[in-house]
């Protein structure tokens, strides 16, 4: 699956621009079906997602998916996320425990997105309201924060919503509802592993209520553990050993996609790999050192170190409760409080002297064997005199130097522990008031405070001490630098396996951390009723009023700051914003009750939100549903929505990174000539220093090696739109006559549209270099730099930097239909016996990006990640005894990116990843009214997940497929009981 964050305008430079985004499919639920199953009643009325208006008789006119608690029960799933990824309304998650674990935050998050158009445009709710992020500077909802077992239904509206519920419901809507007025005491406890025996998993949970003060009153409790153990690359055959895909990297044949090119170990090998003199030094297994590297001989197995999934563990507390403190007034209350912890390991770390993270790259890497002491040059005595005698003097400063790459297996793997709190309650009252207007006021906060400790790094200013070393007293090794040594400096030996001493693993060693905070304060009033009778039924309104301020705050350490532990440079970020908004909905019913009008109504709403950032902006929708008689349904919306940029876009500070594949539109210039491209290329001082020197302008391999630039945020972002519609039809069997065993049966049939503009990215950098040089675009030159005059290393006019801020611009467009039939019959098969069956299925017409206004279209639709079809079936058996589930899901034939194949002169359908078919199962036993027994499998089938390996961009390091995509644990079992009394 593609993924993509979408350019946007920067108002201050000018610049239209945009990267690409990926829709997939969505399962469209009945609306009628799940009203019966999903609305939460209130005294009389029903509050319907889809809707601010609470009546008795409405219902959504945009596709509801549903998921109900049964279905919760029946997956035996310990995070929700898993459930939803079934739903093919949901993209694949651009974070779970099995892609975080190179991530330097975010470790084990779990995220949900509609139709891969990111998280950011899709919004999450906890019982119709916000809920605070889990992501500094985005808006992205950590799952783990989910009570999965106190959760009464998960509703999801699809298509533009942001007049209902405001900015980020672009794609559309999740809505978790909690449980409400419940008596009793339910405990379950599951356990888990796979065929294999690996990661295991173990699930515990308590939840308890009752009502009071005679039944005015209800409170409810839920208590959580999870824990999921992480699963290890060498841990399994398929992963355990460094490869690459054969096609992108050997052959260029799409025949030997998929296959792997074994022996492709990392030339970073704990021994060292060393350049003196132009020869190539290094160490073989018995530890000899040796002339020449062999990388299927002297290489690293980086596999062995990494992680296909990383370990997870939750702690969750929820409540809910409400008092009648009247007959017309109501006090309610809830809370949830989530303690994840999440864990990762990935291979020691990978230093050299050279490139632009290297100790030296501002010399090249050259590395000194020799100090000058008291006017002479003393040798480092760790140096071999094979590499000493080879070694030269390449950048003139009359000593000695050599070039090196190592792992530096001394100080273990990189290891990061994340620890996340999240807090979040609600307070509000709510009643009635002009006899059926229901109101509610509420205040809504939310805190996601995290901790993050990792090691495995260098700092580079004491590596570059420890580097400098001379004999000392007694047959010693010291610094060369006193006033390093006056420091603790301890001089480092990387010459051989295992070379370093712990005293210089411990002077040399940069642990990390990351601190963030991250805060949402919602207010909401909201009033609700008829306004008066029509001849066709009640015309409701909604109205109300929201305030909302969000803020985060991102703190790395001073060596992270700055770039000095062999890392690009992070800065800290911090940010906020808030917005006040008023909206209103009405539902018009026009006709009933005649001929070919059953029902005609008419549905629409209005949002008006002033940002502190982006200003004023309207949202709107229209829609409206007919029933020209009893069991066909057609419904349809029409929306207009918006996300106004979160905090991350608006003020990210400068992060720096080193882009590779760049290619200089100068280079090749003379004194004259070229047109645009001579003259723009000419302006810069330093390019006509170069051509003044070499005749043409020329660069060398330090000079693109040498390129830098900054990613940041802009203040100046505008709102992404969006143009949503969805139109429809629902048909009922028992309303539409039919009797006997097919009177159960629904069918709806959807097709969705959502088209975005105005989408937030960064300029790609090479894009910006054309659009200054070759289309004099003013605005893009302005975030180019060459260096003026040449230094030890780089040449004069050559580039130092190229920055890409946020900008808005370019379009995303995807569409498709969806179908969902389900019906319950029951059978003569046990005491009150019944089969269920439901069948989502989505196919996808198109999907595509604009990147930029003009440019042709990037179609992503069919790619890996994102089907063009793509179903789930679900068959149900019951009785009063037992409950045997059947759940199976359908990925059709994939193709992998078409820009990559591209760049292979490979077409695009020429390379495919097989369809995939997945079967979990659950049988429940119920002991007596309170004592139920369950086992399950997921995985049924064993399917495999296909080699999609190094070289695509699927690709999941350490897993060797898409991990966010295909089941990458196999077959596995789980088993447990469950209490209720």
């Amino acid at each position: 699956m593609k993924r993509f964050t979408v350019g946007l305008r920067a108002g201050t430079a000018g610049i239209a621009l945009a990267i690409a985004a990926v829709a997939a499919p969505a399962m469209a639920q009945d609306a009628t079906q799940t009203q019966e199953t999903t609305e939460a009643e209130q005294n009389d009325t029903i509050v319907v997602t889809g809707s601010r208006i609470q009546s008795p008789n409405i219902r959504s006119v945009a596709p509801i998916q549903s998921v109900t608690a049964e279905q919760i029960t029946d997956s035996g799933v310990v995070n929700i996320q898993e459930l939803l990824q079934e739903n093919p309304a949901f993209g694949a998650p651009t974070l779970s425990r099995t892609n975080t674990a190179f991530l330097t935050s975010g470790t084990g998050i779990a995220s949900t997105e509609l139709r891969n158009l990111g998280t950011a445009r899709t919004l999450v709710l906890i019982n119709g309201r916000r809920v605070v992020s889990g992501v500094p500077g985005a808006a992205t909802v950590d799952l783990n924060v989910i009570p999965t077992q106190f959760l009464q239904t998960v509703d999801t509206l699809t298509g533009g919503s942001s007049s209902l519920y405001g900015s980020d419901a672009v794609a559309g809507v999740v809505n978790f509802i909690y449980r409400d007025n419940f008596e009793g005491v339910e405990a379950n406890a599951q356990y888990g592993i796979t065929e294999r025996g690996d990661s295991p998993r173990y699930q515990a949970n308590l939840t308890a209520g009752g009502n009071f003060a005679d039944g005015r009153g209800n409170m409810m409790v839920h208590l959580g553990y999870t824990n999921e153990s992480g699963l290890l690359s060498r841990q399994r055959p398929e992963t355990a050993l460094d490869d690459v895909d054969t096609f992108f990297f050997v052959t260029g044949d799409p025949a030997d996609y998929g296959v792997a090119s074994e022996g492709a170990l990392s030339g970073f090998a704990p021994q060292g790999r060393f350049t003196a003199g132009g020869r190539t030094f290094t160490y073989s297994p018995t530890g000899q050192l040796q002339e020449g590297f062999s990388t299927p001989v002297n290489g690293f197995n980086r596999q062995f170190f990494r992680t296909i999934a990383v370990p997870v563990e939750r702690y969750l507390f929820a409540a809910r409760g409400h008092f009648d403190v009247s007959d017309n007034v109501r006090v309610f209350a809830e809370g949830t409080y989530n303690n994840t912890r999440a864990s990762r390991e990935i291979e020691p770390f990978a230093l050299q002297s050279n490139g632009v993270n290297g100790i030296f790259p501002g010399v090249g890497g050259a590395v000194p064997l020799q100090t000058l002491v008291n006017g002479a040059l003393v040798r480092n005595p760790f140096v071999p005199d094979a590499i000493f005698n080879a070694a030269t003097d390449t950048n003139g400063d009359g000593i000695r130097d050599i070039q090196f790459a190592r792992r530096i297996s001394e100080f273990g793997t990189r290891n990061g522990s994340t620890n996340r709190d999240f807090y979040r309650f609600v307070v509000g009252l709510e009643g009635q008031v002009f006899g059926d207007f229901r109101w509610d006021v509420s205040y809504n906060y939310g805190r996601t405070a995290e901790s993050q400790q990792s090691n495995g790094q260098v700092n580079v200013l004491n590596f570059r001490n420890a580097l400098s070393a001379i004999p000392g007293e007694n047959g010693t090794v010291v610094c060369a630098d006193p006033n390093a040594r006056a420091q603790g400096c301890v001089p480092i030996n990387i010459y051989g396996a295992g070379s370093i001493s712990p005293e210089a693993v411990a002077y040399i060693a940069a642990d990390q951390t990351l601190q963030t905070t991250i805060t949402q304060q919602q207010a909401q009033a909201n009033l609700s009723g008829t306004l008066v009778e029509l001849p066709a039924g009640p015309l409701a309104i909604a109205v109300g009023a929201e305030y909302r301020k969000e803020s985060s705050v991102e703190n790395n350490d001073a060596l992270t700051n700055a770039g000095l532990n062999a890392g690009n440079a992070l800065p800290d970020t911090s940010g906020s914003f808030d917005v006040r908004e008023a909206y209103g909905e009405i539902n018009i019913p026009l006709l009933a009750d005649t001929t070919l009008f059953q029902a005609l109504n008419l549905r629409a709403a209005g949002r008006v939100s002033d940002y502190s950032t982006v200003g004023t902006v309207y949202t709107w929708n229209v829609g409206g549903d007919w029933t020209p008689f009893n069991g066909l349904r057609f419904r349809g919306t029409y929306a207009s929505s918006v996300r106004a940029p979160n905090i991350g876009e608006l003020f990210q500070g400068p992060a720096q990174t080193f882009p590779t594949g760049i290619s200089d539109p100068c280079i090749g210039i003379g004194a004259t000539g070229g047109g645009t491209l001579g003259d723009n290329c000419r302006a810069a001082p330093g390019v006509l220093a170069n051509i003044a020197a070499n005749g043409t302008f020329t660069a060398t391999q330090l000079d693109t090696q040498g390129i830098s630039g900054f990613n940041s945020g802009n203040p100046d972002l505008e709102e992404e739109s969006s143009r949503s519609w969805t139109v429809g039809a629902v048909l009922s069997a028992r309303d539409f006559g039919v009797g006997g065993l097919l009177s159960s049966l629904t069918l709806s049939v959807d097709y969705f549209n959502i088209d975005i503009d105005n989408v937030i990215t960064a300029p790609p950098r090479q894009f910006t270099l054309n659009q200054c040089y070759q289309q004099n675009v003013q605005a893009f030159c302005d975030l180019i730099d060459r260096r003026a005059v040449g230094t030890a290393v780089n040449s004069a006019g050559s580039l130092e930097f190229i920055n890409a801020p946020a900008l808005n611009g370019g379009q995303l467009l995807t569409d498709g239909i969806d179908a969902v039939l389900s019906m319950n019959v029951p059978v003569g098969i046990g005491s009150n016996g019944r089969v269920g069956l439901r069948v989502s299925y989505t196919h996808l017409f198109r999907g595509y990006l604009v990147p930029l206004p003009g440019a042709p279209r990037d179609n992503f639709a069919g790619e890996i990640g994102t089907p063009n079809d793509r179903f789930t079936t679900s068959l149900v058996y019951s009785n009063d005894d037992l409950r045997l589930n059947l759940t199976g899901t359908y990925l059709a034939k994939s193709f992998e990116d078409d820009l990559t194949l591209a760049s292979y002169d490979v077409g695009r359908y020429d390379v495919s990843v097989p369809a995939r078919f997945y079967l979990d199962s659950q049988l429940t036993v119920r002991a007596g009214d309170k004592m139920e027994f369950f086992v399950g499998a997921d995985n049924l089938l064993d399917t495999r997940a296909p080699n999609i390996l190094s070289g695509s961009p699927f690709n999941t390091t350490g897993t060797d497929t898409a991990a966010n995509v295909y089941d990458v644990f196999g077959r596995r079992y789980y088993s447990g009981a469950r209490l209720r009394f």
